[in-house]
């Protein structure tokens, strides 16, 4: 009995370790798993604005400016309420990023304001909410899709 104890004690010490002492990639590779505002790679995303299609350096500029935003609170959606997000009011033209986050296919709906910036994201049927903050996102609210695509020149 006393031989049972010792041994689960050691095994219990040796898991803990292993758990605590985790390499940062094994670390990472988990966390981005539940991500709310992952990053995005420009290879695997393109991105529209007022319809236009952004290649080059402007797509780059854009993908940079919105992985280098801060997260600020994440919008609980009810259900049914799916498309009071997606077309909201007086939100004006968004910047849609359609992306692959792994195996999915992601459609990223960028609104900005002159105080935030609100992400709608959509794959399959489900829709996540949240806001950001970016200084350079939001200087661009309130310019037009035309201005808007020339900002990003």
């Amino acid at each position: 009995m006393t031989w049972l104890f010792v041994t689960l004690l050691v095994l219990a010490s040796l898991i803990k370790i292993l758990v605590t002492c985790l390499p940062t990639a094994v670390v990472e590779r988990i966390s981005a798993k539940f991500e709310v505002h992952s990053k995005l790679n420009d290879k695997n995303a393109t991105v529209t604005v007022g319809g236009k299609r952004l290649e080059g350096q402007e797509k780059k500029q854009v993908i940079q400016y919105f992985n280098e935003a801060v997260f600020m609170e994440r919008y609980y959606i009810y259900p049914g309420d799916e498309h009071l997000y997606l077309h909201p009011k007086n939100s004006g033209t968004p910047v849609v990023i359609d992306a692959k986050n792994g195996k999915k296919d992601v459609k990223i709906y960028v609104y900005t304001y002159n105080d935030r910036v609100d992400v709608v994201k959509q794959f399959k049927k489900k829709v996540i909410a949240y806001c950001l903050q970016s200084d350079i996102l939001q200087k661009g609210s309130s310019l037009t899709a035309g201005d808007l695509h020339k900002e990003f020149v």
